[in-house]
């Protein structure tokens, strides 16, 4: 076996190491960024060119179809190609399709695309009232029942031991649910996705026949993303290996961030307990990111019970990671899309830039001041927010309402309107204390509270004008997408990166999330944010809103997870106590005593940062535009907008364009007139 094989002079040491341990049992723990792929590829290439492995006796596995794929690509380019790299359910089926007839005598069941129809009618049969969030929740809930090997009959017992919920239903309820809907699966000739496993595992266990089959046809397999393996994804690669230890496994603790829906990191911790003899190798190389970023990364996570492998950045030095408290998170929204119109400026291509959050109702304020500036942006892993079935429905109630004038169209009475007919629909004033999609959904519609809330605080707003401004805003965020700006959450950010990355609604009581009421579950939280951290090559910004709508009380404070990696001066202001909000001074910060400074924003004895006489013109002018078009005035700008005008004094469009709060679209719209009233 030659030392200088062409498939290892590209790989590091530790790479290499990997990629020459091809007997027995090996364990790679692979740091974020740390090359695992090519580690992985490299060694099954090199076990192929040396005679030990036959390619069609590989099984690759791995956990989505865009890992496999990308797995069959470098196996292609390695002279690999004829080895199967698939999924866990793509694997199984295979095989069930195959054997299924010759061990039973009859036809596969039918997979089914969804279990809400099945499931809906299991509900009825329990004479449960289930909307479509409650279905996607139950559907949650079986399949963590089912890759957990939790049989109905058992559920109730063993999600009170574990805590786990569903929104208003009991233990006993979801438990007879899942029951009736594999009676009703069973009755249709149906199986699910996870009894793609559970077939696959039972006809292997069944028919020893079978599984030497199966077991000659497969003797060597590789096993990526590791740590979200399932207990039922254990038990089939169990049976696959029939008591051999030809294995390779890959995966990192530190990015542990589905144990919600069955994974456990336990069986890549504990896999040299069960391998006696394993080779264990770990990547800490990063390849990905700057040392300013690895450095926080490794930061985020030292002493914690989540700390995997210590990265070593191999880039060179790059921007400082920032840190930066906005006053609500529209201030944060709309810094964020100045920023990313500066690195637009300054060449950054838009597909190389995210903004990930905790939770997809987020996404709106970042949709909107995107919008706002003509910046494309593409929202991955869920609809854009007003696509979302809730909020469709719910701006479609509220034209209704608006149209027939029976809630009232002052701006006294919108947020009062607005959380009736939400409440219709489902809403309530406390949001529901678990996950899933009904806790999903009451954040969309939170998200049209707070709006509501914040759009009657402006002078002439009206019901009638809160649903033009939402069609308005709808209407803007749903431009064609070319190279656009990626908005995501941090899980289905996962496995992705770019070079410029913003993480956005860092505050307590978002990350870690609410209901994260566990040590095991605020662990995941902080392994949530290393993720979203590790996705980032050279840009890395983190953000986070003292008050959820402008004008707030500011009493957030930022996540706790970010206590080792904050400047001493913005830790000393997290532990100050907070008082009732006192309006300040915006030139020196004082508290302001009179109504007159109140109005005007600043000391009696404080000069103005901006041209005073320019700002009432600009508001004049801002007067009489806005009557022309029948909108309230802070529709054309924000008295903040046009005080930043009134300082700038900006002479050209692109000057004018630098102003938080102008964005392309305003700018052809009254980028004239106001150079005018400037000049």
């Amino acid at each position: 076996m030659p030392d200088a094989h062409p498939l290892l002079d590209a790989l590091d040491p530790e790479q290499r190491r990997v990629a020459e341990a091809l007997r027995g049992p090996v364990r790679v723990l692979a740091g974020a960024g740390t090359g695992k792929t090519r580690a992985i590829t490299h060694r099954i290439a090199y076990g192929v060119a040396t005679g030990i492995y036959a390619p069609t006796e590989i099984l690759a596995v791995t956990f989505t179809t865009r890992a496999a794929g990308e797995m069959r690509a470098r196996l292609r380019a390695l002279g690999a190609g004829p080895v199967q790299a698939r999924t866990f359910h793509s694997a199984a089926l295979r095989q069930l399709r195959y054997f299924w007839p010759q061990a039973h005598g009859t036809e596969l069941p039918t997979l089914i695309e969804s279990k809400i129809g099945l499931l809906a009618t299991a509900a009825r049969r329990q004479r449960l009232s289930a909307d479509q969030a409650l279905l996607r929740d139950l559907a949650s809930e079986v399949e963590w029942a089912k890759v957990s090997n939790v049989h109905p009959d058992d559920y109730a017992r063993v999600a009170a031991q574990r805590g786990r919920s569903v929104t208003g239903q009991d233990h006993e309820t979801v438990g007879r649910v899942f029951s009736s809907y594999e009676d009703v699966k069973r009755g249709q000739g149906r199986m699910d996705m996870e009894d793609v496993l559970l077939l696959t595992a039972g006809m292997l266990a069944d028919d020893e026949r079978i599984a030497a089959q199966v077991r000659r046809q497969y003797k060597w397999f590789v096993v990526d993303e590791y740590q979200d393996v399932s207990p039922l994804q254990s038990a089939l690669l169990d049976l696959w290996l029939g008591g051999r230890d030809e294995i390779c496994v890959v995966g990192d603790p530190a990015q542990t961030i589905y144990s919600f829906a069955g994974a456990n990191a336990d069986y890549l911790r504990d896999f040299p307990r069960k391998h006696a003899n394993t080779t264990s190798v770990e990547l800490v190389r990063n390849y990905r990111s700057t040392p300013e970023v690895v450095e926080a990364a490794n930061t985020l996570l030292a002493g914690s019970l989540s700390q995997g492998v210590e990265l070593r950045a191999q880039r060179p030095s790059g921007p400082t990671v920032s840190y930066t408290p906005r006053s609500d998170e529209v201030a944060e929204a709309e810094a964020v899309a100045a920023a990313i119109l500066r690195l637009r400026d300054a060449g950054r291509s838009l597909g190389q830039v995210a903004v990930l959050f905790r939770i997809n109702a987020q996404s709106e304020s970042f949709e909107e001041a995107l919008s706002a500036r003509g910046i494309p942006y593409v929202v991955r892993g869920a609809a854009r927010f007003f696509d979302r079935p809730e909020v469709r429905e719910a701006v479609t109630r509220l034209r209704g309402a608006a149209r027939s004038g029976e809630a009232g169209d002052d701006a006294a009475s919108i947020p009062g309107a607005v959380a009736a007919i939400l409440a219709g629909m489902g809403w309530t004033a406390e949001a529901p204390t678990t996950r899933g999609q009904t806790r999903d959904r009451w954040e969309s519609w939170q998200a049209l509270v707070d709006q509501a809330i914040e759009f009657a605080s402006h002078d002439g707003a009206t019901l009638n004008g809160f649903v033009d401004d939402l069609d308005r805003r709808a209407a803007e965020q749903h431009a064609p997408v070319a190279d656009g700006v990626t908005l995501a959450t941090f899980h289905a950010a996962k496995g992705l990166e770019w070079d410029s990355v913003f993480l956005c609604g860092l505050q307590d009581g978002t990350l870690p999330i609410t209901y994260a009421d566990t040590p095991a579950a605020i662990e995941e939280e902080r392994r949530l944010l290393y993720v979203g951290m590790t996705r980032a090559r050279v840009d890395l910004a983190l953000s986070w809103s003292l008050a959820r709508n402008p004008g707030g009380r500011p009493n957030r404070k930022p996540s706790r997870f970010l206590d080792p990696l904050l400047p001493q001066e913005v830790l000393a202001a997290r532990e100050q106590p907070r008082t009732r909000k006192v309006a300040g001074c915006r030139e020196c910060g004082r508290p302001l005593s009179t109504g007159a400074e109140k109005k005007r924003g600043r000391c009696a004895d404080c000069p103005a940062s901006y041209d005073e006489e320019l700002f009432d013109r600009l508001r004049e002018w801002r007067k009489e535009r806005a009557g022309e078009e029948s909108v309230p005035a802070f529709v054309v700008f924000t008295d903040a907008t046009l005080q930043l005008i009134a300082e700038h004094k900006p002479r050209t469009p692109d000057a004018l364009l630098r102003i938080s709060g102008i964005g392309r679209s305003k700018l052809e719209k009254y980028g004239d007139e106001v150079l005018s009233v400037v000049g």
